[in-house]
């Protein structure tokens, strides 16, 4: 099981970015969750096993919903994260 962190800027808060996120990690069997963070920024923890195509879904990030600007995402991999997810959820 492999965890990354995937931090989003740019215009993705308050135009519906985090339930965008949660539609394509569904379609995409992805385990999780997205969050806002307080500097404007969203987070997505993703728990990959097996083979997801992780980059396709990063693509779909990068692209965001129509009302969002995304201008940087940025990818890190935890190396020691405490939960095993289960399904995909927004957070609040």
């Amino acid at each position: 099981m492999v965890t990354k962190r995937v931090i989003v800027r740019g215009v993705v808060q308050g135009v519906g970015y985090r339930y965008f996120t949660q539609r394509v990690a569904e379609r995409f069997n992805l385990n999780g969750y997205v969050r806002n963070l307080p500097d404007g920024s969203v987070e997505v923890i993703v728990q990959l096993s097996g083979e997801p195509d992780f980059d396709a879904f990063l693509r779909m990030l990068r692209q965001g919903p129509r009302a969002a600007t995304v201008e940087q995402v940025e990818v890190e991999t935890l190396t020691k994260f405490p939960e095993r997810l289960a399904g995909f959820r927004v957070r609040l």
